[in-house]
């Protein structure tokens, strides 16, 4: 292969010319000789046309680039039309030239020659699905494709560096050619990745390109909620199940047949029954790859990278994510880069409190911060003790400072629309201490109940404001349990009271009025809740907190609260009985926090409520 100045000097092998030089034919189709012109548009819109030739006419044409102005705009569109990234190596290079010298001397042709270029970032040949099976009418191996997909960053690579303001009118374009959700997952794959190559050697462009990959999936997730996730992975594993009965005998011999091929298994039991959950899922992994390999070099986490892309993530997630109601997954890009380091863990608590606790924020944003307070101090492994503590500290704080200025208000009474903030900022306590209650208690439990009892829980709860009617059932009655296991607060008059107070929501709908019991009136929900996608789940699951299954015994363990006079020993006995398994962190929940994520119709985000029954 030729040198870039070597091969751009070279002459050509042989001219092909029709009545004279290209030049020549471009003089004369000025003056009105169109024969020539159109003669020319036609070879080079032969299907047919040969390498050599091709690459004749290219050399030409990179000489005559001068007279392709905006009156050749048909022209340099048949060029751009070309089919020459499957060409030989020396077509690639020779019209590598050509767009060099092309958009250098002529601008005007730029736009075209970016979207010519964009349009190759998916592959020539999809996958169709019909009937819930995978069609391909692709004869390119991956090898191609990857091969294709280089020399289009190179041309773009190309073009930026003869035109340095390339990244401003790119943008509209990579905007202009995101793909319909209802292509292909290739198709969207390929797009997705190359975009996201594209940051690499355009930096400038990577918090637009962030943002526009993470909005079109937003829109994919908020359109896939977990129920139908769920739905159609049962479904799909019923459909298995009734397959495998039926052709049991033929079933088996094919099943060892795929084994030994493994590829096959292995692509089948990862994909999503969902298909928007299945680009949802291809999408995903691609974006945590992303994120790994832009903060570590050579296998060791940079953290100035690792900063400059945490502060473009955050931007993205304060303009989508925090004003987007019950998105399932997509959130979870800041979990991902957060459990690189505990410093940036800790910046995002900060950021999210800075939001809940500004009053000058819409109240709704200020609520969706607390719930994620609380979802991600409940939900991440990597989070210690000592920062939940800190975090605990800081919002109960805030809420006896809050009852503090309510006391003598005259709005001093139980009302989601005045207190918001207030409601989802004691969701966000009571979830932690679901949660990490064991830990806080681990080691030495009369140290961890005096720091425990120390934020005053029965002044929270037996407030005017009334939290334990606003919050979550499920929530309150866990809470409920736990503190009065550990004699912090008895909440159970209170809960009583309010479901006898307890006035049923009447809406209208299009079958008549329809009686509705409002769970949920914080329109809350737990933005890191069991993440479902299989493939970007593997990613996840290191980092994350499951529940697990609140036995008949727990229930009853919740029931009896400790003794007073304890000895020390007895403390740390009853400590190792009830430490789950889980790293130390507390599992106790109800499979109800499993639960997806509702519509706003229908007890909006609340899981189904899990009852503790009541002491006698």
């Amino acid at each position: 292969m030729l040198g870039g100045d070597e091969f751009i000097s070279s002459p050509p092998r042989k001219t092909v010319r029709f009545g004279g030089t290209l030049t020549d034919i471009l003089l004369k189709y000025e003056k009105g000789e169109t024969t020539d012109f159109e003669l020319l548009k036609h070879q080079l819109s032969d299907p047919d046309i040969k390498d050599a030739q091709l690459i004749n006419w290219l050399h030409e044409f990179r000489a005559s680039v001068v007279y392709l102005t905006k009156e050749l705009d048909q022209l340099v569109s048949v060029l751009l039309k070309l089919p020459w990234l499957r060409r030989s190596r020396e077509v690639v290079e020779e019209y590598l030239g050509f767009l060099g010298n092309l958009v250098s001397a002529q601008t005007v042709h730029l736009r075209p020659c970016l979207r010519m270029i964009v349009s190759q970032f998916v592959p020539p040949r999809i996958t169709i699905r019909e009937d819930d099976v995978d069609i391909s009418d692709s004869d390119d191996d991956d090898e191609n494709v990857s091969e294709n997909f280089n020399t289009c960053h190179r041309a773009l690579q190309t073009v930026a560096r003869y035109v340095p303001s390339t990244p401003q009118f790119l943008m509209p374009i990579l905007v202009e050619n995101f793909p319909f959700i209802n292509k292909s997952e290739r198709t969207l794959e390929c797009y997705v990745h190359n975009l996201l190559r594209v940051t690499v050697y355009l930096p400038t462009l990577r918090l637009q390109i962030l943002e526009l990959i993470i909005e079109k999936l937003l829109k994919l997730d908020v359109s896939t909620p977990q129920q139908d996730i769920e739905d159609a992975e049962e479904a799909a594993n019923n459909s298995d199940r009734e397959e495998k009965s039926t052709e049991e005998g033929l079933f088996d011999m094919e099943e060892d047949e795929e084994r030994k091929g493994n590829k096959v298994v292995s692509s089948s039991s990862e994909r999503m029954a969902h298909p928007l959950a299945e680009r949802l899922d291809i999408s995903m992994t691609i974006l945590f790859s992303y994120i790994k390999d832009v903060c570590h070099v050579d296998g060791k986490l940079d953290i100035n990278r690792t900063k400059d892309l945490y502060r473009d993530l955050v931007s993205v997630f304060d303009k989508l994510i925090l004003p987007t109601h019950a998105s399932c997954h997509v959130q979870y890009f800041m979990f991902y880069i957060c459990s690189f380091k505990l410093g940036l863990a800790e910046a995002f608590l900060d950021h999210l409190w800075k939001k809940l606790h500004d009053p000058n924020n819409p109240s709704v944003i200020r609520q969706t911060a607390g719930s994620y307070i609380g979802s991600f101090l409940a939900r991440a492994k990597f989070i210690p003790v000592v920062t939940v503590k800190a975090c605990l500290d800081l919002l109960v704080n805030w809420l006896h400072k809050y009852i503090d200025n309510q006391d003598t208000g005259a709005n001093t009474y139980c009302d989601v629309a005045l207190h918001g903030p207030f409601y989802s900022t004691c969701q966000a306590v009571f979830y932690t201490l679901i949660f990490r209650h064991k830990q806080l208690l681990d080691g030495n439990l009369r140290k961890g109940l005096s720091y425990l009892q120390s934020l005053n829980f029965e002044r929270i709860v037996m407030c005017q404001l009334n939290p334990l009617k606003i919050c979550i059932p499920s929530v309150v009655n866990l809470f409920a349990a736990i503190t009065r296991k550990y004699q912090l607060v008895f909440c159970y008059t209170i809960i009583e009271r309010n479901n006898r107070q307890f006035i049923p929501v009447v809406r209208s709908g299009t079958g008549g009025d329809l009686v509705q019991t409002c769970t949920n009136p914080l329109d809350s929900f737990f933005p890191f809740d069991p993440y479902l996608l299989k493939r970007s789940k593997k990613t996840i699951d290191p980092f994350y907190q499951f529940w697990e299954e609140l036995s008949a015994e727990d229930l009853e363990n919740l029931k009896k609260p400790i003794k007073k006079g304890t000895s020390e020993d007895e403390d740390d006995d009853f400590l190792k009985g009830e430490t789950p398994q889980n790293d130390g962190v507390v599992g106790i929940a109800p499979n109800s926090y499993e639960s997806s994520t509702r519509s706003p119709v229908s007890s909006i985000g609340s899981p189904v409520d899990c009852y503790v029954l009541y002491p006698q």
